[in-house]
């Protein structure tokens, strides 16, 4: 073992490599730089990093960190810089949310009128990925070993890790697990040299990257801090100035990515769901030729397993550290508050639904702390800081515990295992990111009329409006490829109170009839029916295109030079009647069919009416003379009676008062006067109004919060 190895430094690490010439240090950093260039050209291979190859993008989370992209480019400019107000419209926010990569969109948002079209960085973003993983690895390394052999091994385990690989099938960003190693790199040297810029550049990187990758490297910065400000190697005077140094830099980029644009948006749902297991380490799911997968192993298994090359390394480090543990505790000791923090960590990583394989442990936590958790929620990713101590762990031990010679041996046979055998499942993701290459998507919106659409309306809607709606992804590729603003979106998070009250303005659009004159909307089925009775069809076209449901205002207004799209009637979407025959509202009853605004999902019993109104639509018929509805309704001592409204068409014809809490019928004959009407409409319009609808809660019968009132059996005409 050289005298580097045995000269340790304060913190049981050696101080770090000294007397290397500048020569030297370029030779190590093309090292490590080729290193990860080889890495990546093995894994992923070339043709992600052709810039107009968009093929490999297609698809989920790519697909998403491509489009924000795309809309940001040909944003305007904005303050903070990382609005992207066209990606979302009223629920949007910002590029940060589109997991786009803000760092590098503001990088090359300047020159965008210069870049081809299209243009994706996420090719070079991997690329970098590898360089600087292999960087800081072999700086990790380096804390062990002054010999150019180990730290090159070294890094190759760092990179060769499965958790940054297995990124690369999904969200792109959080492939930058350089950050983390950067972090413990800063947390473990002895030195302090150029602390604070070092640690501002990570943390800002960090936060115009990924929230996660933020919260885990400020995580280990505090830690950090606050370690050598109790070890008394920074003052507190200092370690206050660093404090609010830091926080200045993380929360101005934060502000300038975007990420305080989402108002209540922050928190979501879903901890415990994607959470570290405790096998997960040894869970290959797929990862292994030679493991066998772990059941139970979590939403997001594999992409915390250690690898076998690894795995079978730490098998010989137990030798080590049965022989030299004590200068093994030693340097666990010397970072007492580093180990708190990654245990800490790992506690969030384990979150409340403690899984051992298939078993799983749960424990309630408070209201307020699970919606803080919920920021957070993919909480399996916070092991990835305590993962890769784990190698470096297993690093001290070889090189610490074993003859040069051996070490060298021990890690390249490691590092050869683990090459081959975690290409079980790097494999795949190599196939999707040398796919043939393309600069273009296939879509299903091939019909003329959305050319000509795309020249008369300046954004797209899709009713109602949500994250993550049906053919959103071919809706937002239309509108950023033509420069229009759209809602049909995919967004990590965004602003809850935005959404429903965008929800309630289409709501009120497919009510009224009234829509916006700039806008080309697409009506989901759900609520097509609604939008039949409602359209203006002297002026508005509703029309069934590329198998979507397309109203666009103002259509007829304008000479077009398509012939006219075959328009959605009601025959369309309400079957024809059956007079006589009962048809029940539940779940698989065809009743349901004429079920149109204000009424809850169908249930197995039936249906209840949802609001102060409801609605129920029937073809007009010669035959159809009257309706009998079959219906429950909510009373109690409390609450005797529920009143009930009868319009038709707008005329209202029968008021009844209904107390029984089941079986109540309610007969409603048309009048000539309306058949009549109805029959030039080519529909019959019952509109229901419930005065006395009630949420059961306010009452004491349960905890529902909706405003009751009938609950639908069926309905019968005559």
């Amino acid at each position: 073992m050289d005298a580097l190895q045995r000269r340790g430094g304060p913190d049981g690490l050696p101080p770090g490599r000294q007397g290397v010439s500048s020569g030297g240090r370029r030779v190590e950093m093309t090292a490590a730089v080729l290193l990860g260039i080889l890495a990546f050209l093995i894994v992923a291979g070339p043709r992600a990093l052709d810039p107009v190859n968009i093929a490999w993008l297609g698809l989920g989370d790519p697909a998403q960190n491509y489009l924000g992209w795309l809309f940001f480019r040909n944003a305007d400019w904005s303050f903070p810089i990382g609005l992207n107000p066209n990606y979302g419209l009223e629920i949007g926010n910002a590029i940060v949310y589109s997991d786009s990569n803000p760092l590098l969109a503001f990088l090359f948002k300047p020159f965008a009128p210069l870049l081809p079209k299209p243009f994706q960085y996420f090719g070079l973003w991997m690329l970098i990925c590898f360089i600087l993983q292999s960087w800081f690895g072999w700086k990790l390394a380096g804390l062990l070993s002054g010999s150019i052999a180990v730290r090159a091994l070294g890094a190759g385990l760092f990179v060769f890790a499965p958790p940054m690989i297995w990124r690369l099938r999904g969200n792109l960003n959080l492939a930058g697990h350089f950050l983390i190693l950067a972090s413990l790199y800063l947390a473990l040297r002895p030195g302090a040299e150029r602390r604070r810029p070092a640690w501002a550049l990570v943390l800002a990187a960090a936060a115009l990257i990924h929230a996660y990758l933020l919260a885990m490297a400020a995580t280990l910065w505090l830690a950090d801090l606050a370690g050598k400000t109790i070890r008394s190697r920074l003052p507190i005077r200092k370690g206050i100035q660093e404090l609010a140094i830091m926080l200045l830099v993380m929360g101005t980029a934060s502000w300038q990515a975007g990420y305080f644009s989402v108002g209540t948006g922050t928190s979501a749902a879903g901890f415990g769901l994607y959470r570290l297991n405790l096998l997960s380490i040894v869970d290959p799911d797929g990862w292994s030729y030679v493991l066998k997968d772990t059941a139970g192993g979590g939403a997001e298994a594999g992409s915390n397993f250690l690898g076998l090359g690894i795995i079978l390394l730490a098998v010989f480090a137990l030798t080590a550290l049965i022989k030299r543990g004590a200068r093994f505790a030693r340097a666990v000791r010397a970072f007492p508050v580093l180990l708190g923090a990654l245990t800490g960590l790992t506690v969030f990583a384990l979150s409340n639904r403690v899984g051992f394989g298939p078993h799983v442990f749960e424990y309630p936590l408070p209201g307020f702390a699970l919606k803080a958790a919920n920021v957070f929620r993919g909480s399996e990713r916070m092991f990835w800081p305590a993962f890769y101590m784990i190698i470096f762990a297993v690093l001290f031990l070889i090189v610490r515990g074993k003859s040069r010679r051996t070490a060298v041996c021990l890690l390249s046979l490691a590092l050869a295992i683990q090459i081959v055998d975690t290409s079980a499942g790097w494999k795949t993701i190599r196939k999707k990111l040398m796919k043939t290459q393309s600069s273009t998507w296939a879509t299903p919106l091939v019909d003329p009329f959305w050319k000509e659409a795309a020249t008369r309306f300046k954004k797209i809607r899709w009713i109602p409006p949500g994250n993550l709606t049906p053919k959103w992804l071919p809706l937002a590729a239309y509108a950023g490829t033509n420069g229009l603003g759209t809602d049909a979106v995919y967004l990590a998070r965004l602003d809850s109170s935005a959404l429903a009250q965008a929800q309630r303005k289409a709501s009120d659009s497919l009510n009224s009839g009234r829509y916006e004159a700039d806008t080309l909307y697409v009506v989901d089925d759900s609520v097509l029916r609604q939008a039949v009775f409602s359209v203006d069809r002297a002026t508005d076209v509703l029309a069934r295109v590329d198998g979507l449901n397309v109203l666009a205002p103002g259509w007829k207004e304008r000479p077009a030079s398509l012939p006219l799209p075959d328009e959605v009637k009601l025959t369309d979407v309400v079957p024809p009647l059956k007079i006589g025959k009962k048809l029940p509202t539940n779940l698989a009853g065809p009743g349901a069919a004429y079920l149109s605004r204000g009424w809850s999902s169908p249930e197995a019993w039936g249906t209840w009416s949802d609001g102060d109104t409801a609605e129920i639509v029937l073809p007009a018929s010669g035959n159809v003379r009257s309706v009998r509805i079959e219906a429950g309704a909510l009373v109690t001592p409390e609450h005797p009676k529920q009143n009930v409204v009868v319009k038709i068409n707008g005329t209202e014809v029968l008021t009844v008062s209904l107390t029984n809490r089941l079986e109540n019928l309610i007969d409603i004959s048309f009048p000539e006067a309306i058949l009549e009407k109805s029959a030039a409409l080519g529909w019959i319009r019952i509109q229901l109004l419930f005065p006395d609808a009630v949420r059961p809660k306010d009452i004491g019968v349960g905890d529902d919060d909706r405003r009751l009132a009938l609950s639908l059996l069926s309905i019968t005409a005559y």
